[in-house]
Parts: structure tokens; sequence; C-alpha cells
């Protein structure tokens, strides 16, 4: 393979027909605008891909060229918006859905659909994340729990982890956000399993015992609780939906 060869002639076919990547800083200032949450100034910047304005041609088969431009577009988000504070396997997890969702894609329109529905989603998240600024200790809380939500974990671990004495931040936490970390905990898991419920097969019991509730009755009441239906009327009504469609 003649790489240079190749490089001047695809350089020469890009001029030929008008085709040019989008601008380095215009790139940045739209992957910024989604680590900000910053969804009027996504929509102004976004390039749709039914456009092909400011996309290279990564394969010569249009439906395997959008999936490609997808593909790219997903890893920078997801890189971004874990820098910027999301959780770095709510970011990872979230980008492999997405990947997945859009391998099942075979035509042009849908890959475009998916595209705005993922940049959107991202932002929104963020959008989220930043309204809820923390101190620099109940992010680092909030972090710990996020990171360990698979885990069995004690208040004084997390107290540990963010520099605090257990009473200290119990009543800071419950100061910043407005509940006590024992309901903020739970919270997250049900919100864990809210994804495992539609977008995987694992039985109910399992779910109930990788989150590590006390036992399946548990887990049912405080999921009953937070989204007032059980685990299972959830997944009869959304399994393999959309969060959009919520």
């Amino acid at each position: 393979m003649d790489k240079d060869k190749d490089l001047h002639e695809a350089l020469f076919f890009q001029t030929e027909n008008n085709i040019y990547h989008a601008r380095y800083e215009d790139e940045v200032n739209f992957y910024s605008a989604v680590k900000k949450g910053d969804m009027e100034t996504v929509k102004k910047l976004m390039t749709p891909l039914d456009t092909k304005e400011g996309l290279g041609q990564l394969s010569n088969k249009p439906v395997n060229n959008l999936k490609y431009h997808f593909v790219v577009t997903v890893a920078l988000v997801t890189r971004y918006c874990a820098e910027a504070g999301m959780p770095f396997e709510t970011a990872y997890t979230l980008s492999d859905l997405y990947i997945r969702n859009v391998d099942k894609c075979s035509v042009e329109e849908s890959i475009t659909q998916l595209h705005k529905e993922m940049i959107f989603d991202f932002t929104n998240r963020m959008k989220n994340i930043r309204n809820a600024e923390s101190s620099p200790q109940i992010k680092l809380a909030k972090k710990y729990i996020h990171e360990n939500i698979y885990n069995q974990f004690y208040e004084d671990e997390i107290a540990d982890f963010a520099g605090l004495t257990p009473s200290y931040l119990s009543t800071l936490f419950k100061k910043e956000t407005g509940e006590t970390i024992k309901n903020y905990i739970l919270r997250e898991k049900v919100e864990e399993s809210k994804s495992l419920l539609r977008f995987s097969d694992k039985a109910y019991i399992d779910i109930s015992i990788s989150l590590n509730f006390s036992s399946h009755s548990h887990f049912i009441a405080t999921f009953k609780k937070f989204v007032n239906m059980t685990p299972k009327e959830y997944r009869n009504k959304y399994y393999g939906k959309k969060w959009d469609e919520e």
C-alpha cells in the first residue's frame, strides 16, 4: 500500500468535489458545549449526519460510512463527558449501548436519528450533572458511590474517601442534596437497575443480588418506592425501549 500516493489521490478527489472536514475549532466548540450541557449551543453547532457537510469518507458504502462517523462522535462525546464529571462507567456503558444500537441500523435515516438522540441524551445528562453542582467533598462521595454501585460498601468508607468524618459527611450531604446518603445510594441503585431491566435479560433476583440489596423483597419494595411500579411491571412496559420513551 502506497500511503503517500493514496493520500495525494484522496486530497485531490476531495478538492475537486468540494469535500472538506469540519474545522477543528468548530469541533472543539461543539464537544465543549455537550460537556457543559449547553443544549442551545449544541443544536447550533451540531452537524446532522444527513447533511454530509464536514464529514470525511470512511467507507464507500453509505450506511457503513454513517455508522463509522457515529462511532467516532460517540467516542469523543463519551470522553469529553467523562472528563467533565459524568461517572466513568455511566459514560462508557451508555456509549456501548448506542454503538450496539447503531450496529442494528440498516438505513441511513435511522442512523441519523440515533445520532441526534445520542448527542441530546449526553448533553441533557451533563446539564443535570452541572445543575447538581456540589462541594468537592460531596462530589467525591457521589463519585465513590457511582464507582462502587455493584460493590458492598459502608458510609464510613465513603466518608474516608471524601476526607470527612462520617457524621459531618452525613450532615453536609443532607444539606447540599436534600436527602440522606442512604436514600441517595438506594435511588442510584434503582436507577442502575432500570437500565438492567430495560437493556438486559438478567433475572430480577440476579439484579437485586448484583446491586447488593439486602433481599429480593427489599429490592422490589425500594424499586416501587422510587418508580411507583414493581421491577416486573417496569420491564414489561419498557423492555428494549429508549429512555425518551419513558
